[in-house]
């Protein structure tokens, strides 16, 4: 069953978002906020990129203020981007920050007060909460109406209060509500001036909740444009992996209305990649109309798991294949591209299409007889020689059937693409949506204004002492504001926690505090060898 859902649209300092509209790439600055001119120079790079909207952190009122001066900057050099303040802890910087940029972004997880360890609320209790929220929330607000500055409610998998957490758990279902509470305190203001976003490393819980949040909203009359992104998605080709196939699950669908590819590293890295996810989709709109609905799905989840038989190394028990051809044979291959066997001279049913029609795809899958036990190989072919290109779009192709369970196998044919480059895409999909583990899951954020390390040397170097530990999940973090919380599915983390001082986590809790940088990445090695999650690299 599909249903209509059209998004509404925000006017952000005249750029606008939603409906018809392109969708719209965002990115966010890495530099000190307080150092106006490194500042302004970057948010110019960004936009001779493509970015359309640029992110700064405002962590303190200090740094809010300095916004006026990167704006004044900016326009008098003639560049009228619209500016986005990125706002956690502090409700007085998000009110400085509302009277000079054009939008703000808050978390939910951060205006609500913390429960005692083991508290529950009463209903009663809940809704009081609720309305001490409202009275936090309603200065910004005003300010927001009197500049036209438009809010984003981000909701971070890994921040959700504790409110949240006692009563919803951490799911998609508690991610949805978050944002939705908060849409209903603007909305009791009358302020409608909204974007929501659902955020995960977790590419899988990224695409849910926001489903989920699209089928409330239509619910409840809600119709707010939407962001989406892949929060802390790491870099290289596994960040730009992990961000297509999240965000294009969902532009797939017609979910979607401005999006942040995330990788670590320079922000500018981020646009070419962002602009070849939005390319796929925007010249569809281009060719729509004003208040033009799009088909969405209303459920949180969908699947296409299906119980097969086990045929020469495909379905079954055994995990999603990579076939690949060599020496003009088809073979099914393990993690390290050797030969496990050939692909079995069964006729198993395919489902091919032409590159870059992934929601074809989907409705080629549900015509499947529900009955079928065979096997299912998924095969793409792609004729671009581009290597960005045919990441993205295997990666949306491939990923947004294999996020729902889908397919036994995949099959990426590209002529003009390295054979090796091939199959470690092909395995990089698999790895960004979880079908099969084959390597150290890095989560790493792009770095901000609050990091205080040289967050891409480190990642490297983390990744060189622990990139053979298989299935482990490691993040790796700029600083103690987001770290803990978007770190959350991570198995071990290492956070900045002051200039030269860093701090580990196993899981959610704090394994070692306030180590020095030059001992961290031994001290981590430490702690997953005392976890007993250590195992030697095959060279050793």
């Amino acid at each position: 069953m599909e249903t209509k859902y059209s998004s509404g649209i925000v006017n952000i300092g005249g750029l606008y978002l939603g409906g018809h509209h392109p969708v719209r790439v965002q990115s966010m600055t890495n530099t000190d906020t307080n150092d106006i001119d490194a500042t302004v120079a970057q948010c110019i790079r960004l936009v001779k990129a493509g970015c359309e909207m640029v992110r700064i952190t405002a962590q303190g009122v200090t740094e809010a203020y300095q916004l006026r001066l990167i704006k004044i900057q900016l326009r008098s050099k003639g560049f009228k981007v619209p500016l986005v303040a990125d706002i956690h802890f502090n409700p007085r910087a998000a009110e400085v920050a509302a009277a000079i940029v054009e939008k703000v972004r808050i978390n939910p997880g951060n205006y609500a007060d913390k429960l005692t360890a083991g508290a529950s609320l009463s209903s009663g209790e809940y809704e009081k909460e609720l309305q001490r929220i409202a009275e936090r929330v309603r200065p910004l607000l005003g300010i927001c109406k009197q500049n036209g500055t438009a809010i984003r409610i981000g909701t971070n998998h890994g921040s959700l209060s504790s409110r949240i957490m006692d009563r919803y758990g951490d799911t998609p279902e508690g991610m949805a509500e978050s944002a939705l509470e908060f849409g209903r305190i603007c909305l009791a203001e009358n302020f409608t001036n909204l974007v929501f976003s659902m955020k995960s490393s977790n590419i899988r819980v990224m695409v849910q909740s926001t489903r989920l949040l699209v089928q409330r909203m239509m619910a409840e009359g809600m119709n707010f444009p939407l962001h989406l992104g892949v929060t802390e998605a790491g870099d290289g080709e596994d960040g730009i992996i992990k961000s297509a196939a999240g965000i294009g699950a969902l532009l797939e669908e017609g979910i979607g209305d401005t999006i942040r590819v995330s990788l670590t590293g320079a922000p500018e890295i981020e646009i070419p990649v962002a602009l070849a996810i939005t390319e796929r989709y925007n010249a569809k709109r281009a060719g729509a109309k004003p208040g033009d609905p799009v088909e969405v799905s209303p459920q949180s989840e969908i699947s296409f798991k299906r119980e097969t038989i086990a045929v020469s190394g495909i379905g079954g028990k055994y995990p999603v294949a990579v076939i690949a051809e060599k020496a003009g044979e088809k073979c099914l291959l393990d993690e390290h591209f050797e030969t496990l066997g050939l692909l079995p001279e069964q006729n198993l049913p395919f489902v091919q299409l032409a590159e870059g029609k992934a929601s074809e795809l989907k409705k080629q899958l549900q015509s499947i007889p529900a009955g079928s036990t065979q096997p299912l190989i998924l095969k793409n072919a792609y004729r671009t020689g581009d290597l960005l290109r045919f990441q993205v779009d295997s990666a949306i192709d491939f990923g947004s059937i294999l996020i729902d369970g889908g397919g036994d196998a995949i099959w990426p044919v590209a002529p003009n693409i390295a054979p090796e480059i091939v199959n470690h895409t092909a395995f990089a999909i698999l790895q960004a949506t979880r079908a099969r583990i084959t390597r150290t899951e890095f989560i790493s954020c792009p770095s901000c204004g609050r990091t205080l390390f040289d967050i891409e040397k480190t990642l490297q170097q983390v990744k060189a002492a622990t990139q053979h530990l298989k299935g482990l999940k490691i993040a790796v973090m700029g600083c103690i504001v987001n770290g803990p919380g978007e770190m959350a599915d991570a198995d071990y983390g290492y956070v900045g926690a002051g200039k030269g001082l860093i701090t580990l986590y196993k899981g959610k809790d704090v394994a070692g505090k306030n180590i020095p940088e030059d001992h961290a990445i031994e001290k981590l090695v430490e702690l997953i060898k005392q976890s007993d999650d250590w195992e030697n690299a095959q060279t050793e």
